[in-house]
């Protein structure tokens, strides 16, 4: 891959990950609105795909470390 397409693709992992953070803290704000009314099992599943989450993101930061030449192949 060209260094400049790799830099191209590293940004836009880097703006969906920015979105992926954005989401997540506005969906964990849910979460505690419902476990404060009582959903407690609902806000568990929802904090259970936010792990999920988390963990998706690390892995796209690596690939961006990657594809920036900051980390190792």
């Amino acid at each position: 891959m060209r260094e400049q397409d790799a830099e191209t693709v590293a940004d836009v992992l880097e703006l969906l990950t920015l979105n992926q953070e954005a989401l997540s803290a506005c969906i964990d704000e849910l979460a505690l609105h419902l476990m404060k009314t009582g959903a407690t099992e609902l806000h568990a599943n929802i904090k259970c795909a936010l792990t999920t989450l988390d963990t998706n993101a690390q892995g796209i930061s690596s690939a961006i470390g990657l594809l920036r030449g900051h980390g190792s192949r």
